[in-house]
This record gives C-alpha cells, sequence and structure tokens, in this order.
C-alpha cells in the first residue's frame, strides 16, 4: 500500500486546524487503498497551534508533527517537512484552507498516471485585493523574462510531489529559499490543475507587503543576476553618454572661447550619478548578503520535538525518521 504524506506547514494557525482536519478527514475516507501522513510543522507558533495538533494526535496516530524551536519562516518549514515526511508522495497544502483539499484525489488520479509534480493553479484569487493581484502578475512577468528558467504563475505551494522530487528538493540546502522557484529548477514531468482559490476560513495572513516583497527580491537573486546585468548596462550607457558630453563641452570651451556655466544642471547630474551608484551598490550588497549567508553553513532550522519526542538537533541528519517506518 503507498504512502502518502500531507504536509501542512503552520504558524498561529489555532482557529482553523480543527476545520481543517476535519476537511482533510473527509477527502481520506473517498481515497481507499493509500495510508496517510498527516504532517504539521509548526513554525515556532506563539498560540494554541501545537496544543491542538498534539490533542488532534492523541486519537489519530495518522497525525504527526514537528515542532521547530523558533519560527524559521514557511519556507524553511516546508524543508523541514520534506526531510520528516515518510510517505511515496508529499502533498504541500496551507492551514488557512485558501486551496481546498478536495483536490487531493485528483492529483492522486494523475500521480498514478505517472506525473511526477502535480501542482494547482489558480483561476481566481479570492479575497485578496486588486493591488496584490496586479503586483504579483507584475513579479511574475518579470521573474520569467529574467530568468532562463520557467517559472510557474499563479501558482503556489499547494502541490503533490513524487518522492524522488521531494529528494531532489531535499537536496537544495540553501538558507535564503525560494521554493515556487525551486519546484521549477528542479524540472520532472508536471501537471497542471485549475481551480479558485477561496479566503481564509479563519484568522489573518502572515504575508503583509513586506514580507512579500522580501520575498520577490528572494524570488529574483536566486533564480537570476539580470539586476547585475542590468545595473551594469546602464552604468555602461551613463558613462558612454557623460563621455560624449565631457567632449561636447570641452570642444564648445576651447572653439568658442565660453565660460564653463551650469551650475544646476551639473549638480543634477551629479545627484543622478550618485543615486545610480547607490542603486548599483544596493543590489551588488542583495547577491554578497546572500554569500555571506551561505557560506556560514548554519542549519536551516532547529526541531524541539518530533511526535512526541524531544529532538537531539547534533543528531538530526541520523534521526530522521525513514521512509515507510
Amino acid at each position: 500500500m503507498k504512502k502518502i504524506t500531507i504536509l501542512v506547514p503552520a504558524y498561529n494557525e489555532q482557529e482553523v486546524i480543527d476545520q481543517l482536519y476535519d476537511r482533510l478527514n473527509k477527502v481520506i475516507d473517498t481515497v481507499p487503498n493509500y495510508e496517510f501522513e498527516i504532517l504539521f510543522v509548526n513554525d515556532g507558533s506563539r498560540d494554541n497551534t501545537v496544543q491542538i495538533i498534539k490533542s488532534l494526535r492523541a486519537f489519530d496516530k495518522r497525525i504527526s508533527y514537528v515542532d521547530l524551536s523558533r519560527n524559521f519562516g514557511k519556507e524553511t518549514a516546508m524543508i523541514a517537512g520534506l526531510d520528516y515526511a515518510t510517505g511515496d508522495a508529499v502533498i504541500i497544502l496551507d492551514a488557512d484552507l485558501q486551496d481546498p483539499p478536495e483536490l487531493i484525489p485528483e492529483m492522486i488520479k494523475y500521480w498514478e498516471e505517472g506525473y511526477d509534480d502535480i501542482y494547482a493553479k489558480r483561476r481566481n484569487r479570492a479575497g485578496e485585493t486588486w493591488f496584490k493581484k496586479w503586483t504579483a502578475n507584475t513579479f511574475y512577468k518579470v521573474l520569467q523574462k529574467t530568468t532562463r528558467i520557467p517559472i510557474q504563475q499563479n501558482t503556489g505551494d499547494f502541490r503533490l510531489l513524487d518522492r524522488r522530487c521531494v529528494e531532489a528538493l531535499k537536496q537544495l540546502r540553501e538558507t535564503q529559499r525560494y521554493t515556487k522557484g525551486m519546484f521549477s529548477w528542479i524540472g520532472y514531468q508536471k501537471k497542471e490543475i485549475l481551480f479558485d482559490r477561496d479566503p481564509r476560513a479563519a484568522g489573518e495572513t502572515k504575508w503583509n507587503y513586506l514580507k512579500l516583497l522580501d520575498l520577490a527580491i528572494e524570488g529574483i537573486t536566486s533564480f537570476t543576476t539580470a539586476p547585475l546585468r542590468i545595473s551594469a548596462f546602464f552604468g555602461f550607457v551613463i558613462s558612454f553618454f557623460s563621455f560624449i558630453y565631457m567632449i561636447w563641452i570641452i570642444t564648445k570651451t576651447l572653439v568658442f572661447g565660453e565660460s564653463v556655466q551650469g551650475y544646476p544642471s551639473l549638480m543634477t547630474i551629479m545627484l543622478f550619478m550618485g543615486g545610480i551608484q547607490l542603486i548599483s551598490l544596493g543590489i551588488i550588497g542583495e547577491y554578497l548578503g546572500r554569500i555571506f549567508n551561505e557560506t556560514k553553513r548554519r542549519p536551516l532550522y532547529f526541531v524541539h520535538e518530533y511526535n512526541d519526542e524531544k529532538v537531539q538537533n547534533e543528531m538530526k541528519q541520523a534521526s530522521l525518521p525513514k521512509r515507510g517506518v
């Protein structure tokens, strides 16, 4: 009997965990001949999320949980879940029920047909402002044009991954993660499922505009060096025109004997050039910061508990559960 892990990253989701479990339970009952594991990754929640998960596990042993030592962020919580998932396939599902668990049987059907990555693409984004939709579309267009990897648009983390996709993702241990791009980067056979996204079932979103901007920067700097090339291109163009302008000023002064004037224009050019230089230094700084963080070689996360047992993190790799155990 094949085993499927449903991976649910959770951060302060006490208001929706019970609803999520009820819907998952109904879906699982419609899919016979499979063994299921519901794996929650508690990402340092400050509410009663982990206590609710433990209470559910007390009467349903299909539930497992990884309790991280602090809040590491959703991207890290997902790789922690992949490390601890024991299924032949893993379905990543947000706890807020914006992505419907009722699509799981269809995902399993395509998985059995031979697809490795069955991802859900949104037809619409209910509960989101027009500005958020516009910025998301703009970001994906920019990312698709600046990278050689075909980044999927209007898709989230809701997908089924075959075990070989999971093992591939587990090898990508970079600290600053953009998992949506990694799904595309590893390749394999992919299948798209369209759906209408619902608003949150309860609670508030953890993704404000500042965090979304940070995620967008991670996406761009993780999968393309286009910003560095663009800054170099602007530097070349501005230097070229500055050289032409300098020749013009010198020639005009020598031939016509005009005195050098134009203090306002001179200050404007200096401020403009200073701004371009600061932007270029900022872009270089983003990439240098990534190099700095990667060279420290710190673990991606630490685990406080796994299924009611405290974890000795220095032996984490040796103590990870084996698939099928």
